[in-house]
């Protein structure tokens, strides 16, 4: 059976491009999607790349990676500061979580500077733009292949 990893996205995401462009740069988020289906195609992972402006969709795909036994890449956006029910899903998972920001969240106000699913995720990517998510797929592939030799 094929490893398989989520790609969740929070609010305001569908807007990469346009939003914020100085912050968030040009790339759309199908821009990103394409990155990240080839990168997880050549580490042959199955991949289910989503983005919500609604905090439950989350926390139901989050509860659907854990029945799958998939990893998750989650850039949780606005949700990452205040989303308890978010990081609960997320402790209920037993495959790698890598949060990912497109911008360096420790150089930002300080209202974006605390993530509460920092505390649930394995590692932390921020501050490298849409690189950022390649960035995650790899380090995920990895840690699942490192459990997978562990376990044989």
């Amino acid at each position: 059976m094929k490893d398989s990893i989520f790609i969740l996205n929070g609010p305001n995401l569908n807007l990469l491009g346009v939003r914020e462009p100085h912050l968030y740069g040009s790339t759309t988020l199908a821009q990103v999607e394409q990155l990240c289906r080839q990168v997880a195609g050549e580490l042959g992972l199955a991949c289910e790349f989503r983005q919500s402006n609604h905090e439950g969709h989350l926390v139901d795909w989050v509860q659907e990676a854990r029945e799958r036994g998939a990893a998750v890449v989650i850039n949780p956006a606005g949700l990452s500061f205040r989303s308890i029910p978010l990081l609960d899903a997320l402790k209920t998972l037993e495959k790698p979580i890598a949060e990912v920001h497109i911008t360096n969240i420790h150089r930002r106000d300080a209202l974006y500077q605390q993530s509460l699913v920092s505390l649930a995720a394995t590692g932390v990517i921020c501050g490298f733009g849409p690189y950022g998510y390649e960035l995650a797929i790899r380090a995920v592939a990895r840690q699942m292949a490192a459990a997978s030799d562990g376990a044989a």
